[in-house]
């Protein structure tokens, strides 16, 4: 069934841009095109600082990506582990990580979301950690589209699974990600905008900006006035649980580089 009209994204070009700050966007599918980050669209990201406007990546990939990207990309800070914690670039440099959880929840959580994802591979052939998980600390994740290809039905099957044992699990357009505790890409957001920035986001807020593809974006497209899907998002748009207000009119990596042509064009 399709979704009502007035809840369909609106074409990108009628999003109004003008007091936008700060860009947080997705990874996967959203910056990346074929699994590349291609130079066009880190030409993009450049862009964006040069005019003085916070770039922010929030990812379910794990803290080690994180780390690299705070230190090597034209970036503000990085959300990953899909809200269990955060990079800053702070003054001089300095990066500054926060958790979502205390050490001790931490502690607690780790061995016990193992035991629920291993027991969930067994009963799923082929089914397996991805090849990244080895980098993260808090969160867990299950290739199902990365180097594997195991097909939508059998994702799905695997977040009803760790659900009911009271792990969430939600798809990215490789992963499934796993984890346990109340925090979300959102959450961990509205506390990095407070934390770091002495801000805080207002419902609809026009300063911010948010550009996702997947299932994983939900609660981001719902909270974010300003909330775009690359093209790309139209492959899912039937199943999200909160559409995007926006869409672009390319896939992956051009629907972030044409975002920001729109927001240098809204600057102008």
């Amino acid at each position: 069934m399709s979704p009502p009209v007035d809840q369909r994204p609106k074409p990108i070009h009628l999003a109004d841009f003008r007091q936008v700050i700060a860009v947080f966007t997705d990874v996967d599918g959203t910056l990346t095109t074929d699994n590349t980050l291609h130079s066009k669209t880190l030409a993009a990201m450049e862009g964006l600082r040069s005019r003085g406007i916070k770039l922010v990546l929030v990812s379910g990939r794990p803290s080690g990506w994180g780390e690299c990207w705070i230190r090597t990309l034209p970036i503000d800070g990085a959300i990953v582990e899909n809200g269990a914690l955060y990079y800053a670039l702070g003054p001089r440099g300095v990066v500054r990580k926060s958790y979502a959880q205390s050490a001790s929840v931490r502690r607690r959580n780790r061995p016990r979301l193992f035991r629920e994802i291993r027991a969930a591979l067994r009963r799923v052939p082929r089914a397996r950690f991805s090849a990244d998980s080895l980098q993260t600390e808090v969160d867990l994740a299950i290739d199902y589209n990365e180097q594997v290809r195991l097909g939508v039905p059998t994702a799905i099957r695997l977040e009803l699974m760790l659900r009911r044992r009271g792990v969430t699990a939600v798809r990215s357009s490789v992963h499934v990600n796993c984890w346990i505790g109340r925090f979300n890409k959102l959450s961990t957001t509205d506390r990095f905008i407070r934390r770091q920035w002495g801000l805080t986001m207002r419902d609809r807020d026009p300063r911010f900006v948010y550009a996702g593809d997947s299932f994983n974006d939900a609660p981001m497209f719902e909270r974010f006035g300003l909330s775009v899907g690359v093209a790309n998002v139209s492959d899912i748009i039937e199943h999200i649980e909160h559409r995007p207000r926006f869409v672009t009119y390319g896939r992956e990596g051009r629907g972030f580089e044409e975002l920001v042509d729109r927001i240098a064009a809204a600057k102008r």
